[in-house]
């Protein structure tokens, strides 16, 4: 019982989502209440045949033809009924869907960066979609047939103690034992079902890892490996399936046939053990029929008990992804005035006990050029995203136009600050879409935008020009040319700040030289913070930051750097060195 307690929350957050079809709901119940009478009517007809027709040798053409013409149009009636209840439920269903999914992506869509670095991107698919499909079935299957075998149960009820109390009440003996049966059930599958959903969530999560590292997997050859992986996860969830269909197996219907067996032997020693003419034959007929109508309904509930189940674990997870807390912006609507960027004893963490950055302080005036550099895991991409607001710092402060970050609303921040990432998302949409991400520009501004970053030749060669789709992934297009597609979505609306992190690594010498001229005319109005690893593109930087194991081991101009002989000097003789090697190299060849 205290299982059934613990599911309820999670059940009428479910049926809540219906409030907005209560009209469709009522007239569904109406239609699944007069069907009900109409299929309980049917015996009541044939049991006063058989007694006052069959049992007198009294058969008038007039009545018999009456009685059986009722009876088939009560059955017409009932299908017809149980049709429209059914369309009503579906489309009851599919709106709740449609809601509920809609919740789940907004949900999705405004989650800390640190939800998706811990859980793998299958697990929160599964939720979208296949966890709502579950709950679609939850309003199609399991409350259309809780609803209809209630409303039949009850007309049945009514109609055998209009005919007999006493044979009623042994008719009733049914239903402790169906509840018992219920309650044992719904201890023993609800860890089953959630386990079956969490399997099904490790599908789709692996599916989603295959098919998109598919050009490694099969690189290295690791087709079979990966195979053998998914084969294992799916046998656990067939596994589990397995223990589900044992369960409906030994508790449903074959118990509760029993039952109904032992219910008809008790009518039936009732009726022959009553005086001549107490309990007629018709009677009889009446309450067997009834009881194999109301051994169908019991044997329904207790079988959606398992899609009940399911649907409620379904919606656990559903919930506990709605529920989740969500990134967190402040109020302050007001647009960013400059691009002024303070950071005062800024340390960071991903996991506690490791710090990625420690005790950062740094000051950009508005519409500079500042640089970060270091080895790989130094922490530069991490402060790029601490400046974006992806993240919160454990300890310091970053201050954006003299406001503290935090301060800022989701609106007015992404606005001032904008990210070009190494590895940019490209979908799989045309270049128009691409770049205008959904806002209202003109065709001009995205030609103008693509002439700046050297893509508008490519796209006018193009079938399609602008609206020509690039791909899955962008898979039209190269990694540099995907850098230069996302250059090309701020350059549209320059921000007050401009993070590149790494956003020219993968461009040839040619073209990387347009985009600097490109960004000299974009810094006349914004602030420039450029993370890279080759040092030639931020010697004309008013700042450059080292990092070095999460920490700044020195800043200055580049001629200051240099001539400090530092580690920033290091850095730049490795490169001059590997720079003049290569170069010798391709001279010999």
């Amino acid at each position: 019982m205290a299982n059934v307690f613990q599911l309820w929350p999670t059940l009428r957050r479910l049926l809540g989502y219906s409030s907005l079809w209560r009209k469709p709901i009522i007239k569904a119940v109406l239609m699944l209440w007069i069907a009900a009478c109409a299929e309980v009517l049917g015996p009541v007809l044939i049991s006063y045949f058989i007694d006052n027709m069959v049992a007198q040798r009294s058969m008038p053409l007039g009545p018999v033809i009456c009685i059986f013409s009722a009876f088939v149009l009560l059955q017409v009636l009932a299908a017809l009924l149980h049709y429209g209840q059914s369309m009503l439920f579906s489309q009851v269903a599919v709106g709740v869907v449609q809601r509920l999914r809609s919740d789940v992506m907004d949900a999705a869509l405004h989650q800390p960066l640190s939800t998706f670095d811990m859980q793998p991107v299958g697990q929160i698919i599964s939720r979208v979609t296949n966890d709502t499909e579950v709950v679609r079935d939850l309003y199609v299957t399991v409350l259309a047939t809780v609803l209809r075998s209630a409303a039949l149960i009850g007309a049945m009820l009514i109609a055998m103690f209009s005919l007999n109390w006493q044979m009623a009440l042994v008719a009733l003996i049914i239903f402790p034992l169906v509840l018992a049966v219920m309650l044992i059930y719904q201890r023993y599958s609800t860890p089953i079902a959630r386990r079956v959903r969490s399997y099904l969530a490790d599908i789709n999560n692996g599916f989603n890892e295959v098919i998109n590292g598919m050009s490694v997997i099969q690189q290295f050859r690791q087709q079979a490996r990966f195979g053998e992986r998914i084969g294992e996860t799916s046998r656990s969830h067939y596994l589990a399936r397995m223990e589900t269909l044992r369960l409906d197996g030994f508790l449903l219907r074959p118990l509760l046939s029993l039952f109904s067996a032992f219910i008809l032997c008790g009518l039936m020693l009732l009726f022959g053990f009553s005086h001549a003419g107490s309990v007629e034959v018709g009677v009889l007929y009446a309450f067997i029929s009834y009881l194999g109508r109301l051994n169908e309904p019991l044997i329904e509930l207790t079988t959606q008990q398992s899609m009940l189940q399911q649907a409620v674990v379904a919606g656990e997870r559903i919930f506990e992804l709605i529920d989740a807390p969500r990134q967190a912006y402040g109020s302050d609507d007001r647009p960013m005035q400059n691009g002024e960027i303070t950071i005062c004893g800024l340390s960071f963490s991903y996991r506690s006990g490791h710090k990625v950055l420690q005790n950062i302080n740094l000051s950009v005036a508005s519409r500079s050029f500042v640089a970060l550099v270091g080895h790989t895991g130094s922490g530069k991409s991490t402060l790029a995203s601490l400046l974006m607001g992806y993240y919160s710092p454990q300890h310091g402060t970053i201050l954006l136009s003299g406001r503290p970050l935090s301060n800022y609303s989701h609106r007015s921040l992404r606005q001032g600050i904008a990210m070009v990432q190494q590895d940019p998302v490209v979908m799989a949409d045309s270049f128009y879409a691409n770049v205008a991400l959904g806002r209202p520009l003109s065709e001009a501004v995205i030609w103008q935008a693509l002439e700046s970053v050297q893509l508008a030749g490519l796209a006018r060669a193009m079938s399609e020009g602008l609206h020509t789709p690039l791909g899955e992934q962008g898979n039209n297009l190269s990694v540099g040319q995907k850098q230069l597609l996302a250059l090309a979505r701020v350059l549209v609306d320059p921000p007050e700040i401009l993070i590149l992190d790494e956003a020219t690594a993968n461009i040839d010498s040619g073209t990387e030289q347009a985009i600097q001229q490109a960004l000299r005319a974009v810094r006349e109005k914004t602030t420039l913070v450029v993370i890279a690893h080759r040092l030639s593109t931020i010697v004309d930087a008013e700042n450059i930051m080292v990092l070095h194991q999460g920490q700044a081991v020195e800043q200055g101009r580049h001629e200051e750097l240099l001539a400090h002989k530092g580690r920033y000097w290091q850095m730049y003789q490795l490169q001059q060195a590997g720079k003049a090697l290569s170069e010798n190299v391709i001279s010999k060849i």
